[in-house]
């Protein structure tokens, strides 16, 4: 378990890769809102922080490795911001919505993984 928070919303990509590849399903599972909702496994949600920690747990049975991605600028309004980053893997782009905490820390409240990119123009 984890004490670290987040103190900027682009922090959580970070703090999850870094927990990710030391295989810490709990350290991702505070990342996440008591009630936050996960888009995944694809075309499913997956719901609350409990859930999120499960699915974590049986994906990091299989030892995935996971790369730090470019993350673009936040976009926040008072108390919730939105947060990308582009996908390594071709996954197109991963997408969060994030809300302070009372503490001043961030937290993810709506995380979609794997978002196809969308060609614009």
């Amino acid at each position: 378990m984890s004490n670290q928070k987040a103190r900027a919303p682009e922090d959580l990509t970070r703090m999850f890769v870094e927990a990710a590849n030391r295989g810490d399903a709990e350290a991702v599972a505070e990342l996440y809102e008591l009630d936050a909702v996960m888009a995944y496994p694809p075309g499913e949600l997956t719901r609350g922080r409990d859930a999120i920690r499960i699915l974590w747990s049986k994906a990091f049975a299989r030892r995935p490795h996971f790369e730090l991605e470019d993350s673009l600028p936040p976009l926040a309004v008072d108390e919730i911001a939105l947060t990308a980053t582009l996908a390594k893997d071709g996954a197109g782009v991963r997408v969060q919505v994030v809300r302070r905490q009372p503490d001043g820390s961030w937290l993810r409240l709506i995380d979609t993984p794997e978002l196809e990119q969308i060609p614009f123009g």
